[in-house]
Order: C-alpha cells, then structure tokens, then sequence
C-alpha cells in the first residue's frame, strides 16, 4: 500500500493535543513535514520537537480571529509553500441544546469552523494545484449523519462544514484535489471530558455512570483513541487514498446508527 508522504508537507490544525496531536505524529511517521497550528505556543513547541523525522514547524494562530488567522497563515505559506495536506480541526463548540443557544454562540462556532476551515483552504490551494496533489481533511463529527443530543450548535456548525467539504470534493478533484470528512465517535479527549462532566452534573449522577452508559451505546464495547482518529486521518492523506474523495468517514466503533 503507497502510504510513504516523504516529500510533501502538512498542515495540521488543533495539533496541541487529542486528535490533531495524533494527526500531527501519524502524518510525521509516514515522512511528511508538518506545521502544526494551535493558540499555545508553548504545546506546539513540545510536540514539534517530538516528532519524528525533520523539518517539522509551528505556527501560533488563533481560529476566533479570522483577520489574523488570514494574514497570519497566507503569509507562512508564501514563506514556506506549496503544502500538499490539510487537516481542519478545531474544538466542539460549548454543549446544550439548539433552542438555548445564543446568536453569538452559533456566530462564534461558523466563524472558528467553516470560516477558519475556509481560510486556511484558500491559503493552500494554489499550492495544492500546482503539486497536483492535495488532501484537505476536516475532523467534525457523527452528528453530521445523526444529530447527538444536547450538542445543538455543534450538529448545526458541523453540518454546515459538511456540506462545504462536498461541494469543494465536486470542485477540485480535477485537480488531484481530495476533500474527506473524518466523523470521530466518542474518543478519549478533554472535549470527551468535558461533556461527560456537564452530562454528570446536569442528570445528577456520578461521571462513572455517565462513561458506562457511554461505553455501552458503542458496539466496539470502548472509547476511540486519538491515535485511531489519526491513524485514519493520515490514511486519508495519502497517495494511497487518491480515489476517495467527498466522504464522510465514521471512526466510532459502530456507534452511529445509520450508515
């Protein structure tokens, strides 16, 4: 299977921690260059430095910002282009249900999701097109197939980048252009964490009881690990896949319950 990436280099964002770290060292291990993206410098520091091969980089960027994340990111892709992979990922936006949700919070989390998804497309597509290769893979959720409970703005944003990753997969496979969506089941990160917590406290029982009824609604018996997501992911990104292109990839154990 041609999974080698020597050669071509990455772009992978939220690579701080959880599934975009993972991207980050399974995209490393296959030969690319990555240049990770998140807000903590600090955290970007540590995991370039421990990843494998070389010239890997960081860029410290902030997705609520979309003028700097614009100004920011084109101008390190001028300095640095052409990237060959993308990977959009950025955290869930907060949980609670649709009708509770304020204006400013689903303006908030379209601007973070398909606006910053959108920037950083544009930053790299010429580059892309000139390669003739390009994989631009954007981690977002199940609830793009099957809505979750209690995450109204997420179903809503998560939806809305779907359907921006398929348009663009008509658009650019011309061009050797892939555009995939990766739907992560319940994996153990802190957004995981998080939610089971507000979960915990809002039934009134205790965060084991949450876990357990997690675990039991997932055929699989367990919880994902961030590196299954990135293993996938890297998957996705490479010569091997190039035939895939405009889906949505559930990597859930079995959990959703529709195809």
């Amino acid at each position: 299977m041609e999974t080698d990436l020597q050669g071509k280099k990455a772009i992978v964002c939220g690579a701080s921690k959880g599934i975009g770290r993972a991207a980050a060292e399974e995209l490393a291990r296959l030969g690319a260059q990555v240049t990770a993206l998140a807000r903590t410098e600090s955290k970007l520091q540590e995991l370039v430095s421990s990843l494998a091969g070389e010239g890997h980089a960081y860029l410290s960027c902030d997705f609520s910002n979309p003028q700097e994340l614009e100004s920011k990111v084109k101008d390190y892709v001028a300095k640095n282009g052409p990237f060959h992979i993308l990977v959009n990922n950025t955290g869930g936006p907060p949980a609670g249900p649709a009708h509770q949700a304020t204006v400013e919070q689903f303006q908030n989390a379209f601007t973070q999701h398909l606006v910053g998804n959108h920037i950083m497309l544009q930053a790299v597509l010429e580059g892309m097109k000139s390669e003739g290769y390009g994989r631009i893979i954007n981690v977002i959720s199940t609830s793009v197939k099957l809505p979750l409970k209690g995450l109204g703005v997420s179903n809503t944003i998560r939806g809305a980048v779907a359907n921006w990753a398929k348009t663009l997969a008509n658009e650019l496979g011309e061009f050797g252009i892939t555009v995939n969506n990766v739907l992560p089941g319940a994996t153990e990160t802190d957004r995981l964490d998080e939610i089971f917590t507000g979960k915990a406290e809002k039934q009134g029982v205790s965060k084991e009881e949450i876990i357990r009824q997690g675990k039991s609604a997932i055929p699989a018996g367990r919880f994902g690990q961030p590196r299954e997501l990135g293993q996938a992911i890297a998957f996705l990104a490479s010569p091997a896949a190039a035939y895939i292109n405009g889906i949505n990839l559930p990597v859930d154990g079995g959990r959703t319950g529709c195809l």
